[in-house]
């Protein structure tokens, strides 16, 4: 009978140590883990965060972004305006300043020529002075008539006629005074003919 009690004791101890083994196991692998409830929480929230602020930040460069775009758009079309304008006139004058040296270049050309008359020789000799003059008038009337505040000016002659042409949004009848002025004085000519007009 003792011995029963005692193994009984034996037994109950045994199994008490074994359950407490158990526990403190459990116990200390439990402290590791994340409950499943918590971790899927905390996951979902992590997301519905992350969704909010791509979705915040996506409206805020949207508009940041057409608003950019608009204004480089607008910038681009006023610059290419203002180029395109400004092109025309140095376009302009290369092409005449190009005309007048292909002309000079022909008359040195004849006078390097030995079968030419001295009459010829005079004529080309004439022929290069007035377009050397030319130029040079030409150049003269056109920083002339920038000081009148005009952005920018071209200027052709044609077989006496003078056609100027000046970088405004629009023309006084002052300003054409002004430059009908510049221009008799300069390039003596009468003022019937000279044509001046504006490009914007």
């Amino acid at each position: 009978m003792k011995n029963f009690k005692k193994n009984q004791v034996v037994i109950f101890v045994a199994a008490l140590m074994l359950i407490t083994a158990g526990y403190l196991n459990f116990s200390n692998e439990s402290k590791n883990l994340v409950p499943t409830s918590s971790l899927a929480d905390s996951e979902q929230i992590a997301s519905i965060g992350d969704a909010t602020l791509v979705n915040a930040n996506e409206v805020v460069d949207n508009s940041n972004t057409n608003s950019q775009s608009e204004d480089i758009s607008k910038n681009n079309e006023q610059s290419a305006q203002t180029n395109s304008e400004d092109e025309y006139f140095t376009q302009s004058r290369l092409d005449r300043d190009t005309m007048y040296s292909q002309m000079l270049e022909n008359y040195q050309k004849i006078l390097e020529t030995t079968n030419l008359s001295n009459e010829e020789k005079e004529l080309a000799q004439t022929e290069i002075k007035r377009i050397n003059d030319e130029k040079n008038a030409i150049m003269i009337a056109e920083n002339l008539i920038k000081t009148k505040e005009f952005e920018d000016v071209v200027i052709f002659i044609n077989n006496g006629n003078v056609s100027v042409i000046v970088k405004t949004e629009k023309l006084e009848e002052n300003q054409i005074a002004q430059i009908q002025n510049i221009l008799t004085r300069e390039l003596n000519v009468k003022v019937n003919k000279i044509n001046v007009s504006n490009k914007k």
